[in-house]
């Protein structure tokens, strides 16, 4: 039983003073008036005075790498890292090893995370083009959907056949996520520009190996197929300025059949910065020109783009840090992905509201998420605290990804997680974890 007292809370467009009360892992009552708190014995009280207290961030996309590649990360892991910025609860994709392409090994990797996980969690399931019967069988209650990689991936990922697509989009129930690059196009690029460099290709080329033609031309397919069946896709990491004219903002996120993400470092970093971190931020989709950075957050302020994620995605350093052909693509971000928005924030790009909307709300919402991502009394008490002049600076003693780098190492940021609360538990407290409790497995109201 826990008391966050005086906090400046965000919740749904709004900033007010007021105190939380805690029980029994839920929101019991949201106070705007002085809280007595002498008529709460025995209730540990957090004096929030000055600081901000957000809903805990629901990240829609990461790849913890468990099972199969826990030498990069794993579950335990980068669910503690997450809990240190705010994330408390994650949806985790598919490409591990074994891909996670049948009923049996979710719930494997579901299994994992009972035991394992500090935040809340969910997994994909992964298309391939052969396993539409575990596509058409899912549990829309206790599954946060499918993942459709409509462009080269690992294993057998890749779901290149459009019958197949066809069928997928017709007949599946469950919301579809996609990560979309046209395979031909960058299969295209990719034979040019190694006969032109050899494995030396400058990392300033990625952006037109893995061009803003591949991805409009598979988002473009993606959009189409989702219109004429009526089905529930959510496009990931949109990257280019010309995406965005195929969604729309006239409805509210919760309404829309067809939804948007921007992931952290698309909305941050932009080609200049090649020069200086080269191939550790090397992620699929490419970060592309300044243009298209501006234009992706002036998306999140118009509503184009429904949903702020991470695409987590540890590598080790020592694979990272080698010629642009054999560096694999992804790079950790979901420690730090609140306060990457928050210094948005400070350099007056995005607002605190806005921010809450997009990485708490929002995803809350689209995937129908059962009584989280909101300060609402009767919600599971996902909540974050945040001390909006807090300065610290990111360094291998306090990176928490098992790979222990981050491309903002040596980035001061002007605000900190102060507090983390997951179902109730206070999880993390001022750089200590208390890992007596789990998170829980998110249901969905379908």
């Amino acid at each position: 039983m826990i008391i966050i007292k005086n906090a400046n809370v965000v919740n749904e467009n709004k900033i007010f003073q007021a105190s939380v009360v805690i029980k029994d892992q839920k929101i019991y009552k949201i106070a705007e008036h002085e809280l007595d708190v002498s008529k709460y014995p025995n209730y540990k009280v957090i004096d929030a005075t000055g600081k901000y207290l957000f809903p805990g961030v629901i990240d829609d996309q990461v790849h913890f790498r468990e099972p199969g590649l826990t030498e990069k990360a794993d579950i335990y892991t980068e669910s503690k890292a997450a809990v240190a910025g705010g994330v408390t609860s994650y949806m985790e994709m598919p490409n591990t090893i074994p891909p996670t392409v049948y009923h049996k090994l979710l719930e494997e990797k579901f299994s994992i995370a009972e035991q394992n996980s500090l935040a809340n969690y969910s997994f994909y399931l992964g298309a391939t083009n052969a396993n539409i019967s575990e596509i058409l069988n899912i549990d829309n209650k206790n599954v946060c959907g499918i993942k459709i990689f409509m462009g080269s991936s690992t294993g057998n990922l890749l779901v290149d056949n459009i019958d197949i697509l066809t069928d997928i989009f017709r007949n599946s129930t469950s919301l579809i996520a996609t990560h979309c690059e046209d395979e031909q196009i960058i299969q295209h690029n990719t034979k040019f520009f190694r006969n032109m460099y050899g494995e030396d290709l400058p990392m300033k080329y990625h952006k037109d190996l893995r061009s803003e033609e591949a991805c409009y031309k598979s988002t473009s397919l993606a959009v189409e197929l989702a219109e004429k069946y009526n089905t529930r896709l959510h496009v990931l990491h949109i990257s280019t300025e010309k995406e965005l004219h195929l969604f729309n903002n006239n409805v509210p996120s919760s309404q829309k059949k067809i939804t948007a993400e921007a992931c952290v470092h698309h909305l941050w970093f932009d080609e200049s910065d090649y020069q200086k971190l080269g191939t550790k931020i090397k992620w699929n989709p490419a970060i592309k020109r300044e243009k298209d950075k501006n234009a992706l957050v002036d998306a999140v302020n118009n509503n184009k783009i429904d949903v702020i994620a991470t695409d987590h995605a540890p590598h080790l350093l020592q694979e990272k840090i080698t010629s642009y052909f054999k560096a694999p693509s992804g790079g950790p971000l979901v420690q730090h992905s609140l306060q990457i928005m928050l210094e948005l924030y400070k350099k007056n790009k995005l607002t605190l509201e806005k921010i809450v909307e997009k990485m708490c709300h929002t995803p809350a919402d689209i995937f129908k998420i059962d009584k989280r991502g909101y300060i609402k009394k009767g919600y599971w008490a996902d909540l974050v605290v945040v001390d909006m002049n807090k300065i610290w600076q990111v360094n291998k003693q306090n990176i928490l990804y098992k790979c222990n780098w981050s491309p903002f190492e040596n980035y001061k940021f002007s605000t900190k997680v102060t507090h983390t609360l997951v179902n109730g538990n206070l999880v993390f407290e001022n750089d200590v974890f208390n890992e007596s409790f789990r998170g829980k497995r998110l249901t969905f109201n379908y």
